[in-house]
């Protein structure tokens, strides 16, 4: 099976990072900058969590302002 080999441009990983830092700041998570392998499933749910909760947030407000 072929495996997808595109990449994020830098300025798009780079602002993800930044997003998923701040997500995980917000529900008590400490990241670091490389290796998070020594998180827990339930702390990893939590940051995808809130990222999805604040993106789904902001697909909202921009709807009720257009």
């Amino acid at each position: 099976m072929a495996r997808n080999s595109k990449k994020l441009v830098p300025e798009a990983k780079a602002a993800l990072d930044q997003f998923k830092m701040e997500a995980a700041s917000e529900v008590g998570v400490t990241l670091n900058q490389n290796y998070n392998g020594d998180i827990t499933a339930r702390q990893a749910g939590s940051v995808g969590g809130q990222m999805v909760k604040k993106m789904v947030e902001k697909y909202e407000n921009d709807l009720k302002n257009k």
